[in-house]
């Protein structure tokens, strides 16, 4: 069951600011292949990702030292690439997933208030906001 009941795609913005932290929280649970990334994504409600989108991360993510990637046979069919997180990769992992529940119980917070206008947020003129 999808975490969100959303029936309308997310934001692109919104998904290119997640998808890595996403994509290595799917290969943290063990090696996998692109198709069951977009699968284990699209059931928790984040929307169909396409291989344009996911391949892309994914090599950039095994240029980065955080995943290794290693060709298997497939059952019956063509061979799949299987992901699998490095050290790094779960290193990175576990920062990026500290730093997302951080930055969503920020911003949970923030939009969940009332303010008058936006301009009760800015600092107030010949005031040094630091």
């Amino acid at each position: 069951m999808p975490l969100s009941s959303a029936t309308q795609p997310w934001p692109a913005e919104w998904l290119r600011g997640a998808l890595g932290v996403c994509v290595l929280h799917v290969v943290a649970d063990g090696p996998t292949y692109g198709y069951a990334i977009a699968s284990a994504l699209a059931d928790v409600g984040l929307g169909a990702i396409k291989g344009g989108t996911l391949y892309p991360l994914l090599a950039r993510l095994e240029e980065a030292g955080l995943v290794t990637v290693e060709w298997r046979a497939g059952d019956g069919g063509p061979g799949r690439k299987f992901y699998a997180l490095t050290d790094a990769g779960r290193v990175e992992h576990d920062r990026q997933t500290s730093q997302w529940r951080a930055f969503a119980e920020v911003t949970s917070t923030f939009v969940s208030t009332t303010t008058s206008s936006p301009a009760a947020l800015a600092p107030s003129p010949g005031k040094d906001p630091s």
